[in-house]
């Protein structure tokens, strides 16, 4: 997979060059731009800082893969809602989106107390606060804001300016990024050694690049397969109610020439049974202690149908998604979602009688007895997962 990596500056000049073939439209104050000509999804950036550091800019996933737009966010409310409504999604991509948000916020906030500490830091204690209700279950979320959080104490402590803070929060951020490009990577060689070419491999919902700053977490081995010719078969559930998996997952494998077929989530039965996949690779949004998984609706589910044929399941973490403060699964808060993505969205018109009850659970929780391996930036965790994760994280 080649990846090339548009600046926002060359992405806004493109777009304004509207005599250009590769420019299709561009619209400020939340400057969208859609793609360029012939580029694929991979050309781009998941999350990023404008040339100014003034804003985040994200892919709009909720409109993808029909259409590539990219959106400019620059106030508090901005950032929480490209958040809850999933323009921004995926446990990597939403901790580096919240980092560089927090710190875009942070700029202004210096821009209107100047140097007075402690008029700053509680609007920043506020502002992240806020960030950090957007969505529950995610802990990349939380750990990302409150690692930024140490890093505007440890600067106060160390007798530095709010400017000087302000500049330690953003290289922070942008180090956060690189940080994330390099865990993905490097579970994609764990994950890869893993299996063999040739193998038919399984993957629920989207851990791909659109969840990560590059590569993915579950992708990430299929990614490098590809560039090594291993031939694998993918194999994309399709993820009700989102449809993450045939929106994202399989647009995004196409579009680095992999050879994956898209199913129906309850079809993930019959291709085990008809042999044609040796594993299954997922995301997560958080490794409560005893190993016990929280990943997108329908994951427990796939686990179950692995077991029952022996096939390996394997779930690929960064160690910013492990919570040893959290003991196991039962612990882990479930974001529910509206009743209108079950009922309404994607169809021209309801498909539900008008006023049922839905129940719409964002995430389930994959006991880990049904988990044959944790694979993480630090090397693959195995049961019992109590000692193997704890040593992950000690790295």
């Amino acid at each position: 997979m080649k990846n090339r990596i548009f600046h926002t500056r060359d992405l806004c000049l493109r777009a304004l060059d509207t005599n250009s073939k590769c420019a299709k439209s561009v619209r400020r104050n939340g400057d969208i731009m859609k793609q360029k000509e012939k580029a694929t999804i991979l050309d781009y950036e998941t999350v990023a800082l404008s040339e100014n550091d003034r804003s985040v800019i994200i892919i709009d996933q909720t409109v993808l893969p029909g259409q590539t737009k990219l959106i400019e966010l620059r106030s508090a409310k901005e950032i929480w809602e490209a958040i809850y409504l999933l323009q921004v999604r995926g446990a990597p991509a939403i901790g580096v989106a919240a980092a560089m948000g927090i710190y875009v916020l942070a700029r202004d906030i210096a821009g209107k107390t100047g140097e007075d500490y402690e008029s700053f830091y509680r609007e920043f204690t506020e502002k992240k606060e806020y960030l950090n209700s957007a969505r529950p279950t995610a802990v990349n979320l939380s750990w990302a804001l409150n690692r930024m959080d140490r890093v505007c104490c440890k600067a106060h402590e160390e007798g530095k300016t709010v400017s000087e803070i302000v500049e330690r929060l953003g290289t922070e951020a942008k180090e956060m990024k690189e940080e994330d490009i390099r865990v993905c990577r490097a579970i994609g060689e764990y994950g890869l050694s893993l299996v063999k070419p040739g193998d038919g491999i399984l993957t629920h919902c989207n851990a791909g690049q659109l969840a990560t700053c590059k590569y993915g977490t579950a992708t990430a081995p299929i990614y490098l397969g590809q560039e090594r010719g291993y031939g694998f078969r993918v194999y994309a559930d399709e993820t009700r109610p989102l449809l993450q998996g045939a929106r994202l997952t399989a647009y995004e494998l196409q579009s680095a020439g992999v050879d994956v077929t898209l199913i129906c989530d309850n079809m993930s039965a019959m291709v085990m049974r008809n042999g044609w996949v040796n594993a299954v690779f997922v995301g997560c949004d958080r490794v409560a202690a005893n190993g016990d998984v929280a990943n997108k609706i329908g994951t427990s589910v796939v686990a179950t149908v692995a077991a029952r044929y022996h096939v390996p399941f394997y779930v690929c973490a960064p160690t910013s998604t492990i919570d040893l403060h959290t003991p196991t699964g039962n612990e882990i808060n479930i974001e529910q979602r509206p009743a209108g993505e079950v009922t309404e969205m994607w169809y021209q018109k309801r498909m539900a009688p008008e006023n049922v009850k839905v129940f719409n659970p964002a995430f389930d929780v994959t006991d880990h007895e049904l988990i044959t391996a944790i694979v993480t930036e630090n090397g693959i965790a195995r049961a019992p997962f109590a000692k193997s994760l704890e040593k992950m994280c000690k790295h």
